[in-house]
This record gives C-alpha cells, structure tokens and sequence, in this order.
C-alpha cells in the first residue's frame, strides 16, 4: 500500500494539538511533505449579533492581532517539536471547514488529518468542524478521536 506524500494536519492550538500530530506522524510515509493548519475566525464574525457595536469594541483589531501572535507562537512551537519548516505552519483566516477545503485543494492534499470530540445528540445535530471538513473533502480524512490513547 502506498503511503501519503501530502499530508494536510488541521489543528485547533489546544493541548489535543499534539495528539492529532502524533498521528498524522504515524500514518505519514518517510518522505511525506506535512503542513499545519490553524484557521483564525475573525472576532467581529464570531461576535456579530452578541456584541453589541460599541466604543468598548472598538479594539477589537487589536486584541484581534494580539491573539494572533500568541497562535503564532503556539503553531510555532509544534512546528519545532516536530521538526516542520516555518513555511510548512499556516494561520488562516476564515470558516475553519471552508479554509481547509481551499488551502487542501490548492496544495493537493491527499490526506487530511484533524480533530474530533465525537459529537453526539444536539452538537452532533448542529454539526462540528470535522464534520464539515469530512464531508467536503476532496481527499481521504482521518478524524482522530481526541481522548483516545495511542
């Protein structure tokens, strides 16, 4: 069987970041090409209709950018540990599903690799990021189920 060359791993920054890499590591062939993504959603997008539009907002590009750079730094970190190139560690900016689709497509992803809960009830209902990224994939996906022990 042949193994993944370009390998596309979605992540969210938490501590379960590393779990999804391990992965990813595990199914990656020996001269797999890997990417990391984390995708940014813009803050006025997540707040718009809870926030009200006021001058208490009014720095919300800054704490924006703030947030920015402290994701850098964490994406960065798992870039060393497991000794990626800066250029191979992404922040996008966007839907999470929609922005992996694009940045997978552009780069000719064969596999896919990210995150899941295993969502049931309600939140399975009103669907997840990986749902989405499974079911618009134009790639195989592996869904690591986060809590799982390898």
């Amino acid at each position: 069987m042949a193994t993944y060359q370009k390998i596309l791993v979605a992540v969210d920054l938490s501590s379960e970041s590393d779990l999804v890499l391990q992965r990813a590591h595990l199914i990656a062939g020996p001269k797999a090409d890997m990417h990391v993504v984390y995708v940014q959603e813009p803050m006025d997008n997540v707040y718009v209709g809870i926030v009200p539009q006021s001058a208490a907002f009014s720095g919300l590009g800054d704490l924006e950018a703030q947030l920015g750079e402290e994701l850098k730094e964490k994406l960065n970190a798992l870039g060393e540990k497991y000794k990626l190139p800066a250029d191979h560690l992404h922040i996008l900016h966007g839907s999470p599903a929609h922005e992996i689709h694009r940045f997978a497509g552009e780069y000719g992803s064969q596999l896919i690799v990210i995150g899941t809960h295993g969502q049931r009830g309600l939140q399975l209902l009103l669907g997840s990021t990986a749902n989405s990224v499974l079911h618009g994939a134009g790639c195989d996906v592996l869904s690591v189920r986060i809590g799982a022990t390898l």
